[in-house]
């Protein structure tokens, strides 16, 4: 391979402990696996191959994005395909040090497909528990479009499979259409059922479609949130009832929520005291990782490391962990290593004239002592380990 090659690096946005509190499992399949089930679904004209899934996940609005996540949806018809991706989803983001996530699944949409909610349920738990070092807990996103009563049942389900993890109850689908007042009796019984809620409200419709999350349906977080600031009064109100927001920037990006990055109230929204988390949303439609967001909020929009430090602990604080649980991840996360903003990068192979299998062997030994937190080569005398290993802050 060439000595012109770009560097290998491994970066604090990866490194650090991070959680993630609103992404969706359907919107999170990898290319390669997506393309796989649309081949073994009989195919699709439009992506030849997996490069084509790119170029079909871009967008000028949301409601192009949702008639994409329809399309995409037909390729997941068997409990086995849900378990298949809830593992790869599992593995992208324990790969991010995510320690622990809150997974959003639509199964109301699959039962319209012959799927049941209970067996869907545990397919997806059963991907889940294939991979280790991450905590999953899962959120039932309802579907505006179907209606109050079908999604009542849809609840009732749901409930009988509460002890696989299912934490909560949202609501999602085409905001702009369906507002959420019809829903507010589902709400009133997903509460004593004992779920946590959550709803989609302020992406495609403007700020009285928060005020009416929270006044109507009256959630405890809410999903994206973006559009409150055209309303100075419902930025106050958020900021004094701690409200949470799973904010999630590159989406809003995609679709057209907002123009670029640079414009994203996220920095607002922080700097007025209003509890802001940092979430990808459907992180292989959009091409972004946890890991990008926070990059990309730091160069775009100044967030600095202790300010990311803060919305990383906002998410711990967010979360539907019980408050013990809480309390000792946020411990163990300042116990991290990476946390105060210390970790290894390799270098390049070209200051060190490393042949490729050379350089796997390293990729081996850096996953090997993210693990340890120390470097199995820095400690020989002599060892060219020392020249491409540096501490950076």
């Amino acid at each position: 391979m060439s000595r012109a090659e770009p560097r290998f690096e491994t970066t604090w946005y990866e490194e650090v402990p991070k959680v993630e509190l609103h992404v969706h499992l359907e919107g999170a399949i990898p290319h390669k696996a997506l393309f796989e089930l649309i081949r073994k679904y009989g195919g699709d004209p439009s992506v030849p191959n997996p490069e084509a899934l790119a170029e079909r996940f871009r967008y000028r609005s949301f409601p192009q994005f949702i008639e994409q996540w329809t399309w995409k949806n037909q390729f997941l018809r068997e409990y086995e395909d849900f378990s298949h991706i809830a593992e790869l989803t599992a593995r992208d983001m324990a790969g991010q040090n995510i320690r622990y996530a809150e997974v959003f699944f639509s199964p109301s949409s699959f039962l319209r497909r012959g799927l049941e909610v209970q067996e869907l349920t545990q397919a997806i738990r059963a991907g889940f528990s294939r991979v280790r070092g991450i905590e999953i807990g899962l959120v039932a996103d309802l579907v505006r479009d179907y209606g109050p009563e079908s999604e009542t049942a849809t609840l009732a389900k749901l409930r009988e499979v509460k002890d696989l993890g299912v934490v909560a109850i949202g609501i999602g689908g085409s905001e702009h259409e369906f507002p959420p007042g019809p829903f507010r009796f589902l709400f009133d019984e997903a509460r004593k059922m004992g779920f946590h809620t959550n709803a989609h409200a302020g992406e495609a419709e403007g700020a009285h479609s928060v005020w009416d999350a929270i006044r109507l349906l009256q959630v405890e977080r809410i999903g994206h949130g973006t559009r409150s600031r055209e309303d100075d009064e419902l930025v106050r109100c958020l900021a004094d009832r701690r409200i949470p927001l799973e904010m999630c920037p590159l989406s809003n990006v995609r679709t057209n929520v907002v123009g670029c990055l640079s414009e994203h109230p996220i920095r607002r929204f922080f700097d007025a005291g209003v509890v802001v988390t940092v979430n990808t949303d459907d992180p292989k439609m959009f091409q972004t990782s946890l890991a990008e967001e926070y990059r990309l909020l730091a160069r775009e929009c100044g967030f600095t490391k202790p300010e990311i430090r803060a919305m990383i602990l906002s998410a711990v604080d967010s979360s539907w962990l019980p408050d013990e649980r809480k309390a000792t991840l946020a411990e163990e996360f300042r116990k991290d290593p990476a946390w105060s903003g210390y970790m290894l990068l390799i270098l390049s192979r070209y200051l060190v004239g490393w042949s490729e299998e050379e350089t796997k062997e390293m990729n081996k030994n850096l996953s090997t002592a993210r693990i340890a937190r120390t470097c199995p080569l820095t400690t020989c005398a002599g060892c060219p380990g020392r020249s491409i290993f540096k501490w950076s802050a």
